[in-house]
């Protein structure tokens, strides 16, 4: 499939969404006078409704001197009924309300004064915080005798350490905004509280089912129900402000038009480069493995990055295979690694499950690091479909892009991991489950090529693992292409392809717009065990093309939903990945739905 070439454009369109932005910047003002407006409305009706009440308080406080708190006797027992009150109504729309109501009110009494809608979030997310550490504190009593169970607790480690960075971006980033900003920061906030989820999630992936893995899982229960009870919060407070400024400030939020289509974060430099007319950004350093560049391996390059760089480090692989295992720490940042080509510059390696590896620890690739942009490489696991779980790539850090990259395997090719991703003409080969993870990713204009399995086997191309329905978390397939690979195509008839199935209990998958092969079986997705998620999950589609896409057949869970073009609306790159952080890179993202 040839990637379509698109025209630049025109001086018209610029004209017009020049005046458009005028007009809605205009807009937002006034909006924003008015969100200002209610907050101080609804603050005076709070405390209005509760004057009688703390009048009797203070006179029953008059008679009765020791009935005041210790901890709070700066304060008038009617600043903590108005912030008592507001917990619980706060706590009204959380799945755990007891747990929300008891925490949040207990720390509301030791300083009454934090009585509004932001203070509470913050003190939700520090509640989470102190959870997470308790998580961790009791896992270490517990006893690993295994190399497995040892490793796959380091692995656990890892993944929490990034859990409680995610936490503490949170916290500093709410008692920084403003609460009339909450829209336009609550797509931060939110992919890094649903990572949280995902990071502990996926730690508990690593154990086998047993003794050990259920002390695992109770010893995090209360973290994870605490941060789902964060999001449920977010998402109360961040929809009231939403739906005053719908209409204005929050669409020009959602808009890179006075970016070109390159995202808000990035500086000048940044956009210079990327924009270049070659399309191939000046390289920090060169990669070789004809000795020709700086460095004959990626590793070796990455390892001489500095601990401190300004703006965007740049990368070039020359074409060659490189066979060995690439990690993009966590401290590499906004880094670029861009190649030759998806089938000239090659990250290649084997390892596997079958071979003794855990799943997580399989990829060839790993990107840990926000900012991430890989562009035109290629990233393979050569393990072969009896080796079953053989990771190509696997992705964690936020902002992740990816254009016109391949990523080839068998089973479990693509580890989407956590936090927000986005590919672009891309191609995904695999069997069992080879795009899966907790990421709220989006696949646009990219191939998903289904190869031929074990005998013993059946395809299916997603496994999303959304955990908890409170998550913004789902894989989106938009525009896309869902064939059988040449190895499949004839003896295609012999083999089960499925668009997906439920890993976990809220998984969410979209295929919409896209072209569905008869590879595709008619019934289209496929149980996991059972009944399981069946009635949790969230499978749709919306607007598909070609013989595998009629929907007649499909599944009848009630989970699965043929969904209309407002609702399909919901998941593209602008409402779901709120998509002004997205680096085109001189290809185009498609904003919206394409008709």
């Amino acid at each position: 499939m040839a990637f379509q070439d698109f025209d630049l454009i025109t001086e018209k369109r610029k004209n017009d969404r020049k005046q458009k932005l005028k007009r809605r910047i205009a807009i937002g003002a006034v909006c924003t006078i008015v969100v200002i407006g209610l907050i101080g409305a609804a603050a005076f009706v709070i405390v209005s409704n509760n004057t009688e009440e703390e009048s009797e308080v203070n006179d029953h406080n008059k008679k009765s001197p020791s009935s005041s708190s210790p901890t709070s006797s700066h304060s008038s027992s009617g600043e903590i009924s108005v912030a008592e009150k507001l917990v619980k109504a706060i706590c009204s729309s959380t799945d755990y309300q007891d747990k929300c109501e008891t925490s949040l009110t207990k720390e509301v009494k030791k300083d009454p004064k934090l009585a509004q809608p932001k203070d509470v979030l913050k003190l939700a997310i520090s509640v989470a915080q102190d959870e997470v550490n308790k998580a961790i504190n009791k896992t270490k009593d517990l006893n690993f005798q295994t190399d497995k169970e040892k490793g796959a607790y380091e692995d656990c480690k890892k993944l929490l350490d990034r859990a409680k960075d995610d936490l503490a971006n949170s916290s500093s980033h709410v008692g920084s905004v403003d609460v009339n900003k909450l829209t336009s920061s609550s797509s931060d906030l939110n992919s890094w509280l649903s990572a949280v989820i995902s990071f502990q999630g996926a730690c508990l992936d690593g154990f086998f089912e047993g003794k050990l893995k259920t002390e695992m899982q109770s010893a995090f229960q209360d973290s994870t129900e605490y941060v789902s009870n964060t999001l449920a919060i977010l998402s109360q407070l961040g929809s009231v402000v939403s739906s005053a400024l719908k209409e204005g400030a929050s669409r020009h939020l959602l808009s890179s038009d006075d970016h070109k289509g390159l995202p808000e974060w990035m500086n000048d430099e940044d956009r210079r480069m990327l924009k270049a007319a070659d399309d191939k950004p000046t390289p920090n350093v060169t990669v070789a493995s004809d000795g020709s560049g700086d460095f004959k391996t990626i590793s070796e390059a990455l390892k001489a990055i500095p601990q401190k760089y300004d703006g965007r480090y740049v990368v070039y692989v020359k074409a060659g295979t490189y066979d060995e295992t690439v990690l993009i720490e966590g401290r590499m940042v906004n880094l670029t690694l861009y190649g030759d080509g998806s089938q000239k510059s090659i990250i290649t390696g084997n390892k596997n499950f079958v071979d003794g590896v855990r799943t997580f620890q399989t990829a060839s690739f790993a990107v840990e690091a926000d900012g991430f942009l890989g562009k035109a490489m290629g990233f393979r696991n050569t393990a072969g479909p009896e080796k079953h779980q053989a990771v190509a790539a696997r992705v964690q850090g936020d902002r992740a892009v990816f254009v016109n990259c391949r990523f080839e395997g068998y089973q479990d090719t693509l580890y989407a991991l956590a936090h927000r991703q986005f590919y672009r003409s891309c191609v995904i080969s695999g069997t069992v489950d080879f795009i899966f993870g907790d990421a709220a990713a989006i696949f646009q204009n990219c191939i998903m090529n289904i190869r031929k399995p074990l005998d013993n086997q059946q395809n299916i191309v997603t496994a999303q693992g959304r955990m908890d329905p409170r998550e913004t978390t789902a894989i989106v397939l938009q525009s896309c292409q869902i064939k059988a690979d040449d190895s499949l195509a004839s003896v295609k008839d012999k083999f089960k392809s499925y668009l997906g199935r439920p890993w976990k209990e809220y998984s969410r998958t979209i295929v919409m717009e896209s072209e569905i092969d008869d590879v595709i079986a008619p019934e289209g997705w496929m149980e996991w065990e059972g009944d399981f998620a069946l009635k949790t999950l969230f499978y749709a589609e919306y607007n598909n093309t070609g013989a595998g896409s009629n929907t007649d057949n499909r599944v009848k869970w009630p989970g699965y939903k043929k969904i209309t073009r407002e609702e399909a609306s919901n998941f593209t790159v602008d409402s779901f990945l709120a998509g002004n952080w997205i680096s085109a890179i001189n290809v185009p993202v498609q904003r919206g739905l394409y008709n």
